[in-house]
């Protein structure tokens, strides 16, 4: 058991912004969620499922969205209807609750991003929850089933949806994961694309070896090495790649970025050209909400479930999809997939295939 400092958090939110890979959330805003709390005295207390009793129940928190800025017609939409006062996600998680008729002892992150592995710990100190040291994607994923509970076939209901004006909805039965991606994508288009989520509600005794265990220590390694090298004027990108035990694949400058969004996704192409040892090649990652595919040169290169990642050289910080502007210096790093995405089904699952791309996977490094 350990209580998180404001340090421990920020270190987190980096890491987990790296290993967002473009997508996952705002940084800035995970960063104003966490101090927020911290403003409130609310304590962050990491655990491990050891520290836990069997029947304790656990919740995952999150968002459900596009990622991209809002239009002035998308804002338009939307005026007059009132705003809650607190974060959606802890209302789903008070609603989850009373539809149980049980205490929810403590929350883990959907996945690893700036915004949504905040949203999880914000809970946690909000609601006076644990927080477990373990998450169900090792990265960021742009949907749902993308997820060890659905490799496990964890029940993705009952779900719990708040959006940002009080709306709420308890879903107590979908067929499938894939079902609940189209149900809940569907809420959150209809709610200026986005959706606070807790589901995936369930004993200590079942997700302890569901999911990817030491996920939030993890990124506070990777987040660590981010900063450290940022301090001491270090070349970040390789302190990362290091930390991460992968590789910087590219370095450049961002041609383009041509994004939209569809049907709740932030769907893009950014485009590299390369400088010093990479001059003369180009770099294309398409993504969907987070990095999905890339091209070198114009033949496939990484590819998910490994997790590619990008810096912002200029700006010294990770770089969130669609923020990729014209001129911007860039490294790109390519991080191992962790194991359970490596297999027959999780690649079936999250693999370049699922995302329509007729290309096998191959382990990067």
């Amino acid at each position: 058991m350990r209580k998180l400092d404001r340090q421990d958090l920020v270190d987190i939110l980096i890491g987990c912004a790296i290993l967002g890979t473009g997508g996952g959330g705002s940084l800035i805003e995970g960063i104003k969620k966490i101090d927020a709390a911290l403003k409130q005295n609310k304590e962050f207390v990491l655990v491990d499922f050891n520290e836990l009793e069997d029947e304790d129940l656990v919740a995952t928190p999150y968002s459900c969205g596009a990622i991209s800025p809002l239009t002035d017609e998308e804002r338009k939409k939307y005026e007059g209807l009132p705003l809650l006062d607190e974060v959606p996600q802890v209302v789903a998680l008070r609603e989850m609750e009373k539809y149980l008729g049980r205490e929810i002892k403590a929350v883990i992150s959907t996945e690893l991003g700036g915004g949504n592995t905040a949203t999880a710990l914000y809970c946690g100190a909000m609601a006076d929850k644990y927080i477990i040291d373990a998450d169900p994607a090792g990265r960021s994923v742009p949907e749902l089933q993308h997820s060890t509970y659905f490799l496990n076939e964890i029940s993705i209901y009952p779900i719990s949806v708040v959006n940002k004006f009080g709306e709420s909805a308890i879903i107590t039965k979908v067929i499938n994961d894939y079902r609940a991606e189209a149900l809940v994508r569907a809420m959150a288009v209809v709610s200026q694309n986005n959706i606070a989520v807790v589901d995936h509600v369930e004993t200590v005794k079942v997700l302890r070896n569901t999911v990817i265990k030491g996920a939030i220590s993890h990124a506070l390694e990777i987040g660590k090495a981010f900063r450290t090298a940022k301090e001491n004027g270090k070349d970040i990108a390789s302190k990362v790649a290091d930390a991460g035990n992968g590789t910087v694949v590219f370095r450049g400058i961002v041609k383009s970025n041509a994004w939209d969004t569809v049907k709740g996704f932030t769907v893009g192409e950014l485009m590299v050209e390369g400088k010093e040892d990479y001059s003369g090649d180009t770099f294309k990652v398409w993504y969907k909400n987070e990095n999905i595919i890339t091209w070198r040169n114009g033949e496939y290169f990484a590819t998910v479930p490994d997790l590619v990642c990008i810096v912002d050289d200029d700006n010294k910080e990770p770089l969130l999809n669609p923020y990729g502007e014209k001129g911007k210096n860039v490294s790109l790093i390519v991080l191992p997939a962790p194991k359970e995405w490596t297999t027959e089904r999780g690649l079936e699952v999250f693999g370049p295939k699922s995302f329509g791309y007729d290309i096998d996977w191959k382990p990067f490094v």
